[in-house]
């Protein structure tokens, strides 16, 4: 008999990453799936980040959905009658962000999973309890009990098991109604997004309009209260986007949109991550982008205590990914205040800067249809070594490369920097000479945690790239985030981040349970 899995409900995107990110890890999964069967049908979520594409890139879907995948090039903001803006990118090799269809990506991942030994997915197979004792975690099953080390909610927003675990998930769901609509249609402005605030068609409201692959466009409405699209006039409000082109309807639901974070993202040997831990207004794409991150977060943790880590290790999961959730519930409220204003003084100012943005590119910046998603930086974590230079928090600020930001990317030879991301820490240092010692530094804790030492030379990348020194060293997490940044090389103190970064206490001595 193997070594017991993990235990994993749910087969959204969340669950299934993290499966293959344990497998990465070679550590064996199963995944508890209450519906019978996967459901292919609708966009859902649609818009991945380009850093949650370095994730996804690790369990092997990445490139695939690259390929089919689009990305805007051209962002049309308009009121009423008035085209007020349009910001315009430039293609890139590393898309910023693709829109691609989340049941497109379940099933991508659903062929990984299909691949992998290590992953044992099972459908129509509720999670209905589990029990816990010091050695794991009996998951129950109408089909039985299943055994784990852990156990992982990635059931969505009616998760059973938050609510087994007895989590709070306090919040709010607004009335507001949105009719999400899939259509196929080949329109005149490919690559660009729209976004109609007030249009005479649709006054008081909103409506965005997404392009998706193979001639698919995401048309997301405000619609009224008691909205009922078995009675609406689908095809006027189609004809709106469409003219007098042909189209076809793929899929349509209503929907409201909730904010909520959990009051715990762990407890004891049981976690909740993606919709189960955190709900979010979908404008930004902050739901799903940031439930892959948890995925990610959580798997190599749980990877490093399973082998000797310790298990403190585990707290940082919720230190570092509800803090991210509250700053998402931030940054997605105040865009809420905007789109569906809930006040009379939310109402007043909506239309103030709207119409003022109509002659003035100033008030123009006040408008917020949705910041984008972007990684959180785990300046405060306790497994970061941590830098006086200050972070700027406001939504898609430069960060600068400090510890707990994420590592800035660049070319190296076959690829580029990030995709050697993943396996384990990496440390960068500027020296070639410094190689051999850094090794020596990363003996204590290489029998928990794999650790490359690289020189930065060896790759063709300038230090400075990463805001490096002549001598400086940049220690790097499975995830991506910098752990620390030494402006010159000491065996002492890397040794000492190494053992932060995987569990230990401050000053780096490793502590054991």
């Amino acid at each position: 008999m193997g070594p017991a899995p993990v235990v994993i409900a749910g087969a959204g995107p969340v669950g299934l990453a993290t499966a293959l990110l344990l497998a990465g890890w070679r550590v064996p999964t199963v995944v508890l799936e209450a519906a019978a069967r996967r459901d292919p049908s609708g966009s859902k979520a649609i818009c991945f980040q380009r850093d949650v594409l370095d994730i996804l890139d690790r369990v092997g879907v990445a490139a695939p959905m690259v390929a089919e995948g689009v990305t805007w090039t051209t962002g049309r903001t308009y009121f009423r009658e008035h085209e007020l803006f349009s910001v315009t990118f430039p293609r890139a090799a590393v898309p910023p962000w693709i829109n691609i269809s989340q049941a497109r990506v379940e099933e991508l991942l659903c062929a990984r999973v299909a691949a992998e030994p290590l992953v044992d997915l099972r459908y129509g197979s509720a999670v209905i309890g589990y029990r816990e004792d010091g050695d794991g975690v009996e998951v129950l099953t109408r089909d039985g009990p299943v055994r784990g080390t852990h156990l992982v909610g990635a059931d969505g927003p009616r998760s059973a098991v938050r609510r087994l675990a007895g989590i709070d998930f306090p919040g709010r769901s607004f009335a507001d109604l949105f009719l999400i609509c899939d259509i196929k249609a080949s329109l005149p402005f490919p690559s660009e997004r729209r976004f109609y605030f007030d249009p005479p068609w649709n006054p008081g409201r909103q409506v965005l309009v997404h392009q998706c692959p193979d001639s698919v466009w995401r048309i997301d409405w405000q619609v009224p209260p008691g909205f009922d699209p078995g009675t609406a006039d689908l095809d006027a409000m189609i004809r709106r986007i469409t003219g007098s082109l042909p189209y076809e309807i793929v899929w349509l639901t209503v929907y409201r949109f909730h904010s909520r974070v959990a009051s715990a993202f762990g407890r004891g040997r049981v976690f909740v991550a993606g919709d189960a831990a955190h709900l979010f207004a979908p404008f930004g794409a902050r739901g799903l982008n940031s439930g892959l991150q948890d995925a990610e977060n959580l798997a190599w943790k749980l990877a490093l205590v399973r082998r000797g880590a310790p298990a403190a290790l585990l707290d940082s999961y919720e230190l570092e990914r509800r803090a991210a959730a509250l700053v998402n519930l931030a940054v997605t409220g105040k865009t809420m205040e905007f789109l569906v204003p809930q006040t009379p003084e939310q109402w007043e100012w909506r239309r103030r800067v709207l119409e003022r943005a109509v002659g003035d590119p100033e008030a123009r910046r006040s408008i917020d249809s949705g910041k984008l998603a972007e990684p959180y930086w785990y300046v405060d974590s306790p497994l970061t070594t941590r830098s006086p230079v200050p972070v700027p928090a406001e939504p898609g600020a430069a960060r600068p490369p400090v510890p707990g930001v994420i590592c800035p990317d660049a070319r190296v030879a076959g690829g580029r920097l990030r995709q050697r991301f993943g396996a384990g820490f990496v440390v960068l240092v500027a020296r070639k000479d410094r190689v051999a010692a850094g090794v020596s530094a990363a003996a204590e804790v290489a029998g928990v945690a794999p650790v490359e030492v690289v020189a930065l030379a060896d790759l063709g990348v300038d230090p400075a790239v990463l805001g490096g020194e002549a001598d400086s060293v940049h220690l790097v997490r499975p995830d991506g985030h910098l752990a620390a940044v030494l402006p010159a090389f000491s065996a002492a103190e890397l040794a000492a981040a190494l053992g932060r970064a995987t569990g230990g206490e401050p000053d780096g001595q490793r502590r054991v349970r």
